[in-house]
């Protein structure tokens, strides 16, 4: 543990990018293979579920450290992290536990799931009295499931290709899978991790996907399309799809279903599976997700409404029937077809859709590519449509890695977000490095236009990305001047600043108090220029969504 506890401080004191492949490589160097095991799975963003609940944590940990709930409660809010606050409150302990990562995994994490509150209540305080405070940190993060460490997956999956030797694109295919929430890591899973490269195609187990291929954003005028990017016939141009994307894998006469987040969700959509079962095996299609009815692709709320459900009876199943809109074909006779172009990828896909139809699985169809302007224009019916834009793809591009380019690319051509001016009126502060300052907001709109007696502002939305430091600096400041009231971590202000909100879709949603819901806000700019009795209202908001 003490070694692991170390990577942590090291990832978490510097900034450099070569600082932490060193530290990460030192790491799994020295690691025994069972450490490294669960090194890697949290380091590459494995979130266990929470081993105990939050408000049985706290209060275990305020009658440990002898403290009263209102003092405990003002630590948290000062510190912004409910592990740290723990860490600091507890009593210095003079024990140094020498005791494995695999060890406390093993014996002393993921035992506590389902404990009593009695046995956890002597359980948790002889744990925390093993460990010195920042050993009492890192334990406390993994309990809660909100460990985070200042690193990519890319990074991790360099360091271990530097470790083993190995290419880092085989490392990354051999990570897919290995965060899912079921995963139980341990010495063979890393020993699988770093085996030496056996000279054909990357060794799967049968149901696992590859790496995902990533697009990157295209931001330029159209007017520069054809010195940017060359004549439209060198690209092949689909709609960007607003779902789930997936690869759909068939092998070993069985089918398995991943998203882009490694999550297994086969069972989420059993019709989707019944289509791979008339697949042949050792075929594996990426592609999208969505609900597909009246010949179109529905909003995504109600592929949402899928998502959520625990059990799906008949009714989800008929009022939200899913396709999979397959757009490339990554593995076809048990071969790795990522390395041949694009457009062979692409002919061979048709070819396999049209030779197994099926009302759930489509091919995504491919747009006319003539000229960049007259694509410009059909872009432009993409909110009817139900689309987010379109997606470019180089003719002669293979099927990397995540998001790169040196195989080829893939851009988003993406439309404009939905956007209106809001005001603030709640903040509480942030976590982590913005623990003492307030950057999550709570927005507003009218409820009525101007001039209307007794309008209110109704609540819509909540965001806290898209300012800068500074201006993240200047609105804590006119917040804490400007508050009227407090709400636990919450504080309500006067409305005094507006903001331009963007967002990428727009549903009605009858959880909200203002009966619409919003995906992805983000500030887009800070309104200095318009006062808040002209932001806008919630008819203007309604006027935004889908017919």
């Amino acid at each position: 543990m003490k070694a692991f506890v170390d990577l942590y401080v090291a990832l978490e004191s510097t900034t450099s990018s070569r600082a932490k492949l060193d530290a990460l490589a030192a790491y799994f160097r020295g690691a025994p293979p069972a450490d490294a095991a669960w090194a890697v799975y949290f380091m590459a963003g494995g979130k266990p579920r929470q081993l105990v609940p939050a408000r049985l944590l706290r209060d275990i940990a305020r009658a440990a450290a002898g403290i009263p709930e209102w003092l405990f409660e003002e630590s948290y809010q000062a510190v912004g992290d409910m592990a740290e606050t723990i860490a600091l409150l507890l009593p210095d302990s003079p024990h140094r536990d020498e005791g494995s990562l695999a060890y406390w995994m093993e014996y002393g994490l993921l035992p506590l799931r389902g404990m009593a509150p009695e046995a956890l209540a002597e359980r948790l305080p002889a744990l925390w009295n093993r460990l010195d405070a920042r050993g009492r940190l890192v334990f406390t993060k993994l309990i809660t499931g909100s460990f985070r460490v200042g690193v990519s997956r890319l990074l991790v999956t360099r360091a271990l290709a530097e470790v083993a030797g190995l290419d880092p694109k085989l490392v990354a295919q051999r990570l897919v899978g290995y965060t899912d929430l079921a995963a139980r890591p341990d010495a063979a899973a890393y020993a699988a991790l770093v085996a030496p490269e056996s000279g054909g195609p990357a060794a799967l187990q049968a149901g696992h996907p590859y790496p995902f291929f990533l697009a990157h954003a295209l931001q330029a005028d159209v007017a520069d399309f054809d010195r940017l990017l060359g004549p439209p016939a060198d690209w092949l141009v689909e709609w960007k799809w607003d779902g789930i994307r997936a690869q759909l894998v068939r092998r070993a006469g069985q089918v398995w279903l991943w998203s882009r987040g490694e999550d297994l969700v086969t069972d989420r959509f059993p019709e989707l599976a019944d289509v791979g079962l008339g697949l042949p095996d050792g075929t594996v299609l990426d592609g999208e997700i969505v609900v597909w009815k009246e010949d179109r692709v529905q909003p995504f709320a109600l592929l949402q409404q899928r998502i959520g459900r625990k059990l799906l009876g008949p009714k989800i199943l008929r009022d939200a029937p899913v396709v999979l809109l397959a757009y490339d074909l990554l593995e076809w006779q048990g071969e790795d077809w990522r390395a041949r172009p694009q457009s062979e990828r692409r002919q061979a896909l048709d070819a396999l859709l049209a030779a197994h139809r099926h009302s759930a699985l489509r091919p995504s169809p491919l747009l006319p590519t003539q000229d960049w302007r007259l694509l410009a224009q059909l872009r432009e019916s993409s909110r009817e449509l139900g689309v987010e834009g379109m997606m470019l793809k180089s003719r002669v591009a293979r099927y990397g890695v995540g998001r790169t380019k040196d195989v080829g690319v893939w851009w988003k051509w993406k439309i404009d977000p939905y956007s209106v001016d809001a005001v603030l009126i709640y903040a509480q502060r942030g976590h982590g490095r913005r623990a003492s300052l307030y950057t999550d907001y709570t927005f507003a709109v009218w409820d009525a236009p101007p001039g209307t007696p007794d309008r209110k502002l109704v609540p819509f939305a909540k965001a806290y990305s898209g300012l800068t430091d500074d201006e993240i600096r200047q609105v804590d400041q006119i917040i804490r001047k400007t508050t009227v009231e407090t709400f636990g971590p919450v504080r309500s202000v006067q409305p005094t600043l507006v903001f331009e909100l963007g967002f990428e879709g727009i549903a009605r949603s009858a959880r909200h108090k203002s009966g619409i819901a919003v995906r992805f806000p983000r500030m887009l700019r800070w309104r200095h220029d318009k006062p808040v009795e002209e932001a806008d209202t919630l008819d203007i908001l309604a006027g935004l969504l889908p017919e």
